[in-house]
């Protein structure tokens, strides 16, 4: 049995409120939550680097004022670099990597009170829709642990809704927030470009498509987890103007009524699952029955540009840091054995594309953004599914053993180019994007965007749909999201083996 069972219920907000006022100490609380490690991790694989034997240190010099005190957390292993604990990036390559610095991520959360108890899984360089790396294996979904929770933030997903901390670190390039959480019925907001930092290792994250956050089960969380984060850091690329009022503030009162837009067409021409469809439909519904103006619209551009744009600057992204850890170790990379087969096929994609075919690429995002600031002139937000379908098997959206033997084989060819004509890799990203092709729009203009857990299919699986805002106004995002919780009570919703505990 794991103690402290009113834990599970428990958000980080309420925890630091019991610590604060001495209804609970900081150790009875970590000690709840290292039980759930024991006994849940094991079932669905999120946390790949134990961090529980050195909290004491780490957490000794925590000001004991600090708003979320004595809260445990994980931190995503990807992007934020924390000293002294192994930084893998999901890849073999990394496996051993040691960073002798905190990213200012993790200094923010450090002194935000939260105390570290581990690393959670990500795909090899957060390059997937799902959590698969072949260095430690699968995440699983606590809802049915046969399917996946999503990528690339899935093993920070997976712990959140499987209740072993309240709040884990995630990071979103191209739904890798909002995916997850859409998996594993949890919340998660991408801020707008530039909310939060990215260094010192970074600047302009995948050209500025990524950005970092949290994945939690209460909106409140969420909100002041951004509190504590945003701003630039030092050298930051991408000034947001901070709001007038906290965000932890402002959600609790109602949003004002608005104007949205809501759409369920699949940009990519494919299907949309029909729980999919009922979870936006509910939401319109009650978003009218809230005082609301709901209507069908879509904003005007063009779907199959973006992702052809999308895919052009991963693959460049991708060359780029993998060419930097062949300088660093003065080597060339193995596929298959440093790296994974379709890692090593990004790669040499990447290096097919040019400079020239680069930045047309990135210049595309501009007419994105201005599409959708016409948009947004008449609709305040704009709803979508986040998913187009269920959340997939394990294994369903990675390439069978067959693929990747033909992936080695195609890796072989001698120019890059003739790798770009086969148009392979382009049909095994295309298996991802048309389940997953509502969430990379927001990358690429910079908005925020969250996804929000409303439904749960018939078959115990939860849906959650996506919102967009206009740059810079995460706080009516937050605002409709409270408001959403306070009807939905989301939080009540549990998957049913962690009552065996």
């Amino acid at each position: 049995m794991v103690r402290l069972p009113e834990y599970d219920d428990m958000d980080a907000v309420d925890i630091a409120h019991q610590i604060s006022t001495k209804a609970l100490s900081v150790k009875e609380v970590v000690e709840a939550a290292i039980d759930r490690i024991e006994v849940r991790n094991p079932q669905i694989n999120s946390i790949v680097t134990s961090m529980v034997e050195r909290w004491p240190s780490d957490f000794a010099k925590t000001a004991s004022d600090s708003p979320l005190y004595g809260v445990p957390f994980l931190l995503k292993d990807l992007v934020a670099a924390f000293e002294g604990v192994p930084f893998s990036c999901g890849s073999r390559v990394l496996a051993d990597y040691i960073p002798d610095h905190d990213s200012e991520m993790v200094t923010r959360f450090k002194h935000a009170g939260l105390i570290h108890l581990g690393k959670t899984n990500t795909p090899e360089f957060g390059l997937m829709g799902v959590t698969e790396p072949e260095l430690f294996g699968p995440s699983r979904n606590p809802w049915n642990t046969a399917h996946t929770p999503g990528g690339s933030s899935g093993g920070s997903a997976a712990a959140v809704a499987s209740r072993i901390v309240p709040i884990a670190s995630a990071g979103d390039g191209g739904g890798s927030i909002r995916i997850p959480a859409s998996c594993c019925g949890v919340f998660g907001l991408k801020p707008s470009r530039g909310r939060t930092p990215t260094g010192p290792d970074q600047g302009q994250l995948w050209q500025g498509a990524a950005v970092e956050h949290v994945l939690t089960r209460s909106v409140r969380d969420s909100a002041l987890m951004l509190d504590l984060t945003a701003g630039l850091d030092q050298g930051g690329h991408f000034p947001v103007a901070l709001p007038d009022r906290p965000y932890s503030e402002v959600i609790k009162e109602a949003p004002r009524k608005l104007t949205l837009a809501f759409s369920t067409n699949n940009p990519t021409g494919g299907s949309l699952h029909p729980e999919c469809l009922r979870a936006v439909e509910k939401t319109a519904q009650l978003l009218r029955s809230l005082g609301h103006e709901v209507e069908e619209a879509t904003p005007e551009y063009d779907a199959q540009q973006l992702y052809q744009c999308y895919l052009s600057m991963n693959l460049g992204e991708t060359a780029a840091a993998v060419g930097h850890i062949e300088e660093e170790l003065g080597r060339s990379l193995k596929p298959g054995q440093d790296i994974e087969v379709m890692t090593a096929m990004l790669v040499k994609l990447g290096k097919a594309y040019s400079a020239k075919e680069f930045a047309q690429a990135l210049h595309a995002w501009n007419q994105y953004a201005r599409a959708m600031g016409k948009f947004h002139q008449k609709y305040d937000l704009y709803l979508t599914p986040t998913m187009a379908d269920l959340p997939a098997k394990v294994g369903e959206l990675m390439p069978t053993p067959i693929e990747k033997l033909i992936l080695k084989g195609l890796y072989n060819l001698p120019v890059a180019h003739l790798l770009k004509r086969t148009g392979v890799f382009e049909q095994l990203a295309f298996r991802q994007l048309e389940k997953l092709p509502f969430t990379q729009l927001a990358n690429l203009t910079g908005q925020p965007a969250m996804s929000v857990p409303v439904h749960w299919a018939d078959n115990g699986l939860p849906v959650g749909v996506q919102f967009m805002a206009p740059m810079g106004d995460e706080t009516t995002l937050f605002q409709v999201a409270a408001q959403l919780e306070a009807e939905l009570q989301w939080q009540q919703h549990k998957p049913a083996w962690l009552a065996a505990d």
